[in-house]
C-alpha cells in the first residue's frame, strides 16, 4: 500500500533527522517510568527531585534547539516553538499522568510537571539569548 510505504518513509526520516533528540526523549521516558531507588544524598538536597525534573526536561528541550541550530541556517520559529517548547511540556504532562495511572512504583505530581516546564522555559530563554547573540555578532 502506497500510504503505508509513505508513512514508513516519513517515520524513518523523522528518526534520522531527530535521532539525538529522540534518544534523549526515550531516556527521559525510561527514567520517568522505571522504579527509582532511594538515594541518600538526594534526601539531603532541598527539592532534589524538582531539580532533577528541571534538568531532564531542560536537556530534552536543549537537544531540540541544538539539532535545529545545526540543521538550519536560519531559525524556523514555528518548529522551535513546537519541538523546543510545546512537545517537551506535553511530554512532561503525559509522563506525570502515566506515573499516576499506569505505574505502581511512581506517583504523578503536578509540581513535577511545573518543574519540567520550568526546565523547558529556562532552556528556551537560553536559546533565545543564543539566537540574539548570533544575530548581533553577524551585524
Amino acid at each position: 500500500n502506497k500510504s503505508q510505504i509513505y508513512m514508513l518513509q516519513m517515520f524513518k526520516k523523522l528518526i534520522y533527522k531527530h535521532f539525538f533528540c529522540l534518544s534523549i526523549a526515550v531516556a527521559v521516558s525510561i527514567l520517568s517510568l522505571a522504579p527509582m531507588p532511594e538515594i541518600q544524598m538526594a534526601q539531603q538536597v532541598p527539592l532534589a527531585d524538582k531539580w532533577a525534573h528541571m534538568l531532564m526536561y531542560g536537556v530534552l528541550s536543549m537537544a531540540f534547539w541544538f539539532e535545529h541550530h545545526h540543521k538550519h541556517d536560519k531559525p524556523l520559529y514555528a518548529r522551535l516553538i513546537l519541538g523546543g517548547i510545546i512537545l517537551p511540556i506535553l511530554m512532561g504532562g503525559v509522563m506525570e499522568l502515566m506515573q499516576a495511572h499506569l505505574t505502581t512504583c511512581r506517583n504523578g505530581d503536578w509540581l513535577d510537571f511545573v518543574a519540567n516546564s520550568i526546565g523547558v522555559f529556562i532552556t528556551c530563554g537560553l536559546g533565545i539569548l543564543y539566537l540574539l547573540a548570533k544575530r548581533w555578532l553577524k551585524a
